[in-house]
């Protein structure tokens, strides 16, 4: 008898913790635009939940690339000019992704990583 699991390689409990993770984000997504239509929403409140989406990317990214090397360095590089030419955080983030696989394998075949 052939196993479901085998014939699509997922492992349930995986697959019940991507669908919690994805349950969860919808409830808190839900639940903050729910509460800030409840609330009155204030310039200074206003301009803290604009900047929050570069906040969350420099918290999350910033250990990275202190702890990184010359390729995570030339990566930021490449994310700085995107974000200056562009003032698009989706096209700098993209551009970093590309950029730090890139310099990765750069620096690996001078042997410099």
């Amino acid at each position: 008898m052939i196993d479901n699991v085998d014939v699509f390689g997922l492992d349930p409990v995986v697959v019940a913790v991507v669908l919690a993770m994805a349950a969860v984000t919808v409830l808190a997504k839900v639940g903050g635009i729910w509460l800030v239509r409840r609330i009155e929403v204030s310039d200074r409140l206003e301009a803290g939940l604009s900047v929050l989406p570069g906040a969350i990317v420099i918290a999350v990214l910033g250990p990275e690339l202190v702890a990184g090397g010359p390729a995570e360095w030339a990566a930021a590089g490449v994310v700085l000019l995107v974000m200056w030419r562009t003032a698009s955080i989706l096209l700098a983030l993209c551009g970093g992704v590309l950029a730090v696989v890139a310099f990765r394998t750069i620096f690996a075949s001078f042997g410099l990583a």
